[in-house]
């Protein structure tokens, strides 16, 4: 049994070097930069619940904060990106008129569900 294997192992090892290694990855959402807006590809709209959760510029809390969603708040949410270990919505809040991003983990069903592509 043992003198089967090792005659067959050096075809196998050919046979798997001659297939093509193919990785398969999906892009990666980056980061807004501090002015960056978004298209509305979610069409989706909730109440927020999180109690002054600013709405930034950008997906960084070091971004201006263009105001603040407040409970009870309609928001219109347009895609999400991640920006290092959190995700970020842009979204419409509808009781101001307001745009900016919002850490989803400040909304209480965690933001929308659709990526922005960028």
């Amino acid at each position: 049994m043992k003198r089967r294997i090792a005659a067959v192992l050096p075809t196998l090892a050919a046979v798997a070097a001659s297939i093509p290694l193919v990785l398969s990855t999906t892009p990666a959402s980056a980061s807004a930069a501090c002015g960056k807006t978004a298209a509305d590809k979610d069409s989706s709209a909730w109440n927020a619940t999180a109690d002054g959760a600013n709405e930034r510029s950008g997906s960084s809390t070091g971004c201006a904060v263009n105001g603040i969603a407040y409970a009870g708040q309609r928001l219109d949410y347009h895609c999400y990106t991640v920006a290092g270990s959190y995700t970020w919505t842009y979204l419409r809040n509808d009781a101001t008129g307001t745009y900016g991003w919002v850490r989803d983990d400040l909304l209480s069903d965690y933001g929308s569900s659709v990526a922005c592509g960028f």
